[in-house]
């Protein structure tokens, strides 16, 4: 099983992210942080990198419903969503897999949330 899903888009670098974040909104995902990976590596390590961006996504009430039967799933929290330019110079969008993550987590009471948050990101990078 893999762990995560993704597109390839014919788009600029920004305007993925512009549409990832919108598409986010439809399926009621927040973004809690964003990382620029190209200019952290740049500032901490002085190297240069592909352009690289991390949002953290969260949909309250699935998060809420994970919280309340399994207190250290915010280990897992927030769902992560990548924005690349791949080597081919492509737009890559990935999303991670909730039930390839949950499967760490030996508590059956979270399935149904992992299948509709699955669910919810599957129509989001298939939208794109």
């Amino acid at each position: 099983m893999s762990y995560y899903f993704n597109t390839v888009l014919q788009c600029s670098f920004d305007e993925a992210i512009d549409r990832v974040i919108e598409e986010l909104k439809k399926e009621g995902f927040g973004i809690l942080s964003e990382i620029d990976v190209q200019a952290a590596l740049k500032k901490k390590l002085n190297v240069d990198f592909k352009k690289y961006r991390i949002l953290g996504a969260c949909n309250p009430p699935y998060a809420y419903q994970a919280l309340q039967v399994e207190e250290k799933i915010g280990t897992m929290l927030p769902c992560n969503i990548i924005i690349l330019e791949n080597d081919a110079g492509e737009i890559e969008v990935a999303a991670i897999d909730p039930i390839a993550s949950m499967q760490a987590i030996a508590n059956p009471k979270l399935q149904d949330t992992a299948e509709n948050v699955q669910t919810k990101l599957k129509k989001i990078i298939e939208s794109l």
